[in-house]
């Protein structure tokens, strides 16, 4: 038998578990967390702190048991405290505190990521929380229910601060939103679309606080107050979600690491050593829109990471084929999609883009049930290629990014786009809709 031990038992670990014990008999799997559940959903914690959705059980999509039936061994609440990489061995602390050691032939890391802690005064009171885990969304869910909670700070306003911020005002609370950038959402839109996100927000209540950065949090035994460059806010709960980085802690002194720390992986998920393989939040990434070595850290890419590094493992050389970082978020009714790279995010990378806009009713105008479209393509201006897109509407248009996706991916030009066969029927469409029309604007 072949051992493989996993380090790490969220998306990226049990993909990666999943495709070993439904593929190669001849592997002996050994997965290990330190958590006491495994397989949340973390993008589901907003749904449910908002009452979106009855419960949170159904957030988790497998269980210990289930693997153990497939022929897993399942450690969980359980402490990796060293690797020995010439043995070949991982050391463990359980939660009992006994001590001991597994050997492995391959070792998959899926070890996450980790929430940025801001280093400021105040930053150990009690109340202030971050959202990573099922027990983090678990205490900010009874937080959220005391009458004593009033007003919540949420820091930062990427995809987990917008969501919390919008559940928790659902929830009756009042909600302030702050980040160091001038709007929300800047990683992954242009201004012209996070404009229409942030009108929304304001729209619902929610205090935008932008071009702000916290500098310390105040109180005596809990945050009764959040200090910013701008001024001093009255809080009852902070929540910060500035983002996260690689959880590297296990294999930093050992293996190659990308600029932020990521273990940086080959297209076989393979590391510096060829023994190892990384998955998920805390590996590296091949991106299409840019064309070289990134890191993004959405669940599904954590999936196909684990399920490339699982068929690596077990004999079978399959090469991940890169991703476009697509996203998406529905905030109070508005939905925004995007993938591959904003005007912004592109002039970062130093490429020479222009971009196409549109906006138009999705449906005939005689159609009863109609919403308007905005979209935007960006595409390279010496090759045309078709490196992001962005839409927003009222109505679901998310599948359409899709299509975008897979253009970035097979290097479609804007051009190509212009013709291609999109079928027209009045209950979805219209006869010149609002991805032909944008790509016939293009210069």
């Amino acid at each position: 038998m072949k051992r493989t031990i996993i380090i790490g038992s969220n998306h990226a670990g049990i993909a990666a578990a999943n495709t070993l014990l439904e593929n190669y008999p001849d592997q002996e799997v050994t997965m290990i967390d330190q958590n006491s559940n495994l397989s949340y959903l973390g993008c589901g914690t907003a749904l449910w702190v908002g009452r979106q959705i009855d419960s949170y059980e159904q957030l988790f999509y497998t269980t210990k048991e289930q693997f153990e039936e497939k022929g897993a061994k399942v450690y969980l609440e359980t402490t990796v405290e060293r690797i020995d990489f010439y043995t070949k061995k991982v050391f463990c602390k359980a939660s009992n505190g006994t001590s001991f050691y597994k050997e492995y032939d391959k070792l998959i890391l899926a070890t996450g990521s980790i929430p940025i802690t801001p280093q400021i005064p105040g930053n150990t009171l009690e109340n202030i929380h971050f959202l990573k885990k099922f027990q983090d969304g678990q205490a900010v869910d009874q937080l959220v229910s005391l009458p004593s909670i009033r007003k919540v700070a949420v820091i930062g306003a990427g995809y987990i601060g917008v969501e919390i911020a919008e559940a928790i005002k659902r929830r009756g609370k009042e909600v302030l939103l702050f980040d160091g950038a001038p709007r929300s959402l800047s990683n992954y839109y242009d201004p012209e679309f996070t404009d229409e996100m942030d009108h929304n927000l304001s729209e619902k209540g929610i205090e935008l606080h932008f071009d702000e950065i916290a500098t310390a949090y105040k109180g005596v035994n809990k945050v009764e107050a959040i200090v910013t460059n701008k001024g001093e806010y009255t809080v009852d709960l902070v929540i910060n979600a500035i983002g996260f980085l690689p959880n590297n802690t296990l294999g930093k002194n050992h293996l190659e690491l990308f600029g932020n720390g990521a273990y940086l992986v080959d297209e076989y998920q393979q590391t510096s050593d060829p023994s190892i393989y990384a998955v998920g939040d805390c590996a590296t990434l091949y991106s299409n829109a840019l064309g070289k070595t990134t890191y993004i850290a959405l669940a599904t890419n954590a999936v196909r990471s684990g399920i490339v590094a699982g068929h690596n493992v077990g004999g079978t050389a399959l090469a991940s084929i890169g991703v476009q970082g697509s996203n998406g978020i529905s905030i109070f009714g508005l939905n925004m999609v995007s993938t591959g790279l904003s005007v912004e995010a592109a002039q970062k990378h130093h490429m020479e883009v222009l971009y196409t806009d549109y906006t138009d009713l999705q449906k005939p105008a005689f159609m009863k049930e109609n919403d308007s479209v905005s979209i935007r393509i960006v595409y390279e201006k010496n090759t045309r290629r078709i490196v992001g897109a962005q839409m927003s509407s009222r109505t679901d248009i998310s599948m359409a990014i899709h299509m975008f996706s897979l253009a970035i991916q097979k290097r479609m030009t804007i051009d190509e786009l212009k013709l291609l066969d999109l079928f027209f029927l009045p209950h979805f469409n219209q006869p010149y809709n609002y991805i032909t029309m944008a790509a016939l604007k293009a210069e």
